[in-house]
């Protein structure tokens, strides 16, 4: 009897099998959601496939088949390692956002903001058109390949430039994940809702439509009235001043560290 129930201890999980079934629970979720969005989603679930595959030659005996699936793993490691190394690297700074990290990432966010704030401002005095959306929880990757990927840390200056009116990406929509502009060029949808206000350009409806679809902050800087706007949630905010949009910015970007 004792036998018995030591071979089925597993059933009784002490305190130290919960604490690691969260902490592996919490790992697996922080994973998929930062491939939430992306093709390498698309990829984790093919390379599921070939590990079923696997498996089903084992028991089935399927020598020649489970041989190729062997060598295929063997280098595996060293080819995820390469094809999903900008998703390792979103994750691993997702991973450092947590409560206990905050005020460091705090600081970090700050920066982001004002550097934000700053470009719209001076794309406004110039009178320079530009919209910037920044990602939150809702993946924009369907929307980043429209563009020319980048890996920048945000920075004013950078801002101004692909908007210029001489750059070859300035006519689409820059989109930032976290501290990196990570696309530019890229191409958003426009609002499928009637919009009342005739003034509003491209620029407008397509900052509605992806705030429509997801749950994006994205700036607009208009060309022709220099107003900054805000779509969020499928409503625009228009006029706003610098004060402003680095409080709305705060707000939506700390909102985002208290859920990571």
């Amino acid at each position: 009897m004792g036998e018995i129930l030591r071979h089925l201890g597993f059933l009784t999980p002490d305190w130290k099998d919960l604490v690691e079934i969260l902490l592996v629970s919490a790992v697996i979720y922080r994973f998929l959601s930062v491939l939430t969005g992306t093709r390498a989603l698309q990829m984790l679930l093919g390379l599921v496939l070939l590990v079923g595959i696997y498996f089903a030659a084992r028991v089935l005996q399927l020598d020649l088949l489970r041989y190729l699936l062997e060598t295929f793993f063997q280098f595996g490691a060293i080819a995820a390692l390469v094809v999903f190394q900008p998703e390792l690297r979103a994750g691993l700074a997702h991973l450092g956002r947590n409560r206990l990290l905050r005020f460091f990432s705090r600081l970090e966010e700050t920066k982001v903001v004002e550097e934000i704030a700053e470009a719209a401002e001076n794309l406004s005095r110039a009178r320079v058109g530009a919209i910037i959306a920044l990602e939150q929880e809702t993946g924009l990757g369907e929307y980043i390949e429209t563009g020319t990927a980048l890996q920048a840390r945000v920075a004013a200056p950078l801002l101004e430039t692909i908007f210029s009116p001489y750059s070859p990406l300035h006519d689409g929509a820059v989109i930032i994940r976290g501290d990196m502009i990570v696309a530019a060029g890229a191409i958003l949808p426009l609002t499928q809702f009637p919009v009342s206000d005739r003034s509003l350009g491209t620029r407008h409806r397509a900052a509605l439509g992806l705030s429509e679809e997801t749950d994006a902050l994205v700036i607009v800087v208009s060309e022709e009235t220099s107003i900054i706007s805000v779509a969020q949630r499928g409503q625009l905010e228009r006029g706003l001043e610098r004060e402003t949009l680095e409080a709305l910015l705060s707000s939506a970007r700390g909102g985002t560290l208290a859920r990571a």
